[in-house]
């Protein structure tokens, strides 16, 4: 469709190499901009003929077939050609074969590079809300998943150790918040990409009397740049969207991480549905968490994408070089990416139980309640560093009894640990009783993990 002669070729002499054409394309990936391509001429091209540089009869035959175009691609029926290098070439080619004369008016007072920075710039700001409901989706479903266990225990870990006792619906409320940072921060992404360098032309503007307020309120900017220098050749959104995919891969491979442990025969804390475990090919009993693996791995793609996209940054010249054609694979793989990972994310977690009768049994394991234990010390008026060294003498003292547990020992072996134990220490030895008498705001107990829920509900209807 159309013709392949090159918008800039009357400039050089020679034949173009195969080599070269293949090289330089940007067709084969940049082609999932065109809805945004065509409505950015579209504003344009409305643009000129309000400001008369062209008739209002060319705008309104431009938009027709430009509209048009964009049904042929929609539909499958469109032949891309990477002779005609990316989509700004292929979809003007083919409105001048269709339309004519008015077809080669709409490139007036513009260039490709403030038509690729604009289309970008559109594409994303769609993008944004698409992965802003994928994390609230993610969301809801650990809300759904924690209102199951506001009163089941199990212990958490530092240094991959067992730690202190928390519920259930505590250590999944987690994710939330790592959620909603991630939420935030595309959000801050999307508003300060929200900005049309449209008619900022190849570097320096124009000479035409563009009305560069026209085309951004049509588009939907909520302002223009104000230097076309800078407007060209920005690509600090791209990089910072790749960042926030970055993060968002981040917490999915903390949990990812978890999950694949906890699935384990050596902890069995969960269970995930058979629709997201693969097996072996060559050992039958196997029950293997490869989407939670495979969301552990993608990670390194989006993390590979902010580097490149980084270093494409790294020194370049002022103001557009050529080299920012490749913003557009990365951006796309961050994106794809993680927008896949959320959605595989959601679904695991929505088909997901927590075996609680296996992990109470256990509970008793590693000492969960020895900072309770110090705390209990500082109620009867010990310094805490004192405390602190108590309890940690008497769980030394646990493993040469070979005692599991704290609450194992004897009121005489307390009392010669400190004096100031008495009888009522074994009411703060047990993890759900610890669990039960946390009382600062955000601690991992039954009481603030209902409170949490109720918040999230309530906010993320409004999300």
């Amino acid at each position: 469709m159309g013709n392949t002669e090159k918008s800039w070729e009357k400039r050089l002499s020679g034949s173009v190499d195969e080599l070269a054409v293949d090289f330089v394309e940007s067709l084969s990936y940049d082609r999932r901009l065109y809805k945004y391509d065509i409505a950015g001429s579209i504003a344009h091209a409305e643009m000129l003929g309000a400001v008369k540089i062209i008739t209002k009869a060319e705008a309104a035959e431009i938009k027709k077939g430009l509209l048009e175009i964009g049904e042929s691609i929609a539909a499958g029926e469109f032949v891309f050609d990477v002779a005609q290098e990316d989509i700004h070439m292929a979809i003007e080619s083919a409105l001048v074969s269709k339309i004519g004369d008015a077809g080669r008016k709409l490139h007036t007072g513009r260039s490709r590079n403030d038509q690729v920075a604009t289309d970008i710039r559109l594409w994303m700001r769609d993008e944004i809300e698409l992965l802003l409901t994928r994390i609230t989706q993610l969301q809801l479903a650990f809300v759904r998943l924690a209102a199951k266990y506001t009163d089941d225990i199990m212990p958490t870990y530092t240094h991959l150790q067992r730690a202190q006792p928390a519920t259930v619906a505590s250590y999944l409320l987690s994710f939330v918040e790592m959620l909603a940072r991630d939420y935030s921060r595309l959000k801050d992404c999307r508003d300060r990409l929200n900005v049309s360098p449209l008619g900022s032309g190849a570097v320096a503007g124009s000479t035409l009397p563009l009305d560069r307020e026209m085309t951004a309120k049509a588009l939907g900017f909520k302002d223009i740049t104000y230097n076309s220098i800078d407007a060209v050749s920005d690509r600090d959104f791209c990089a910072e969207f790749i960042f926030c995919c970055s993060l968002i891969s981040s917490h999915l491979t903390r949990l990812a991480e978890d999950w694949i442990l906890y699935t384990s025969a050596e902890f069995s804390f969960i269970r995930t549905d058979d629709a997201y475990c693969t097996s072996s090919s060559m050992m039958p009993q196997k029950r293997n968490p490869d989407m939670l693996e495979l969301i552990r791995g993608k990670s390194g793609t989006v993390y590979g994408a902010l580097v490149a996209m980084l270093t494409i940054l790294k020194a370049q010249p002022s103001t557009y070089n050529r080299d920012l054609q490749e913003d557009k694979i990365h951006v796309f793989n961050a994106a794809d990416y993680t927008d896949t990972c959320l959605q595989m994310t959601t679904a695991i977690v929505s088909h997901t139980t927590f075996n609680t009768r296996h992990i109470a049994d256990g509970l008793d394991e590693g000492f969960l309640d020895a900072t309770a234990l110090a705390e209990y010390l500082v109620r009867k008026g010990v310094p805490f560093r004192q405390a602190h060294g108590i309890v940690g003498s008497l769980v030394a003292q646990c493993e040469e009894e070979g005692k599991k547990k704290l609450g194992e020992l004897t009121i005489e072996q307390f009392t010669a640990a400190c004096e100031k134990i008495e009888e009522d220490v074994y009411n703060t030895l047990d993890p759900t009783g610890v669990c039960r008498s946390y009382q600062s705001k955000g601690a991992a107990g039954p009481e603030n993990a209902r409170a949490q829920i109720a918040y999230w509900k309530d906010k993320l209807k409004s999300q």
